[in-house]
């Protein structure tokens, strides 16, 4: 039997789900809020016609790369550090362990009282959520490089630096690239908490808007937007992967 392409079976999965969601919103009790595609399209072409999604697109979009960008930059090394020596785990695994149970949206007190209400805010949160998610994956991944090559890279007399470049780096780079893509899914989910500090645009901030005058249409709207555009950017993590660490024969499904 012919095995059917992936490709057909992503078009078929996606038609069924609005199938799925067409005939559900045509249920009255539920139609009330879960609008029907048609409206949401409708949505969708008077946000872009007035300027306002690609005005609410944009500002999302910089502070997610903002605070995904720091969040990034920070935990590499922090991930490193922590794996390598066991000094700095100890001191930091205890605060990191503690910060990742407690949610962002808890923090956006804080967070107001000491920068405002202004773009650094809502970056801040959305670093904070970024970070731990992605310092624990590349901690991970750096502690679970096989032995044998550290020991094998000693034999033949490699230093400390050597083995850290040519053997560590290496052989987690996968899993940087699996902490980039949690920490970009952190990033989307944490933020409509972080433009509750204050934002007058955002998809967030349109989501909620539109929630106060039973907007439907517009919050489904704005719900679609933010997993499209987070879901286009882990396919493109996921294509890096691929070109990336081919030389691992890594299979993605």
């Amino acid at each position: 039997m012919k095995r059917i392409p992936n490709w057909l079976l992503t078009v078929a999965s996606i038609v069924m789900g609005l199938v799925v969601w067409y005939l559900l919103s045509s249920i009255p009790s539920i139609g009330a809020i879960l609008t029907t595609p048609g409206k949401v399209l409708s949505a969708f072409m008077k946000e872009v016609s007035s300027g306002r999604m690609w005005t609410n697109v944009s500002a999302s979009l910089l502070r997610v790369l903002g605070g995904f960008s720091l969040g990034l930059l920070l935990a590499i090394p922090v991930a490193f550090l922590m794996a390598w020596y066991s000094l700095v785990r100890a001191i930091c695994d205890p605060w990191i362990q503690f910060f990742r149970t407690v949610p962002p949206i808890a923090l956006i007190p804080l967070v107001i009282v000491s920068q405002g209400v202004g773009e650094s805010a809502k970056i801040s949160v959305i670093f904070v959520a970024t970070f731990l998610v992605m310092v624990i994956s590349i901690f991970q991944g750096v502690r679970n490089v096989d032995p044998t090559l550290i020991r094998a890279a000693r034999v033949l007399g490699a230093k400390d630096k050597d083995i850290f470049l040519e053997v560590i780096v290496p052989a987690s780079f996968p899993y940087i690239l699996v902490g980039i893509r949690l920490g970009l899914a952190a990033a989307w989910t944490t933020l409509v908490a972080a433009e509750l500090t204050g934002a007058n645009k955002g998809l967030g901030n349109m989501i909620m808007e539109a929630s106060l005058y039973f907007r439907m249409d517009v919050v489904i709207l704005g719900i679609v937007v933010i997993g499209i555009i987070g879901l286009a950017m882990d396919k493109f993590v996921l294509f890096l992967e691929r070109r990336l660490t081919g030389w691992q024969e890594i299979r993605q499904n």
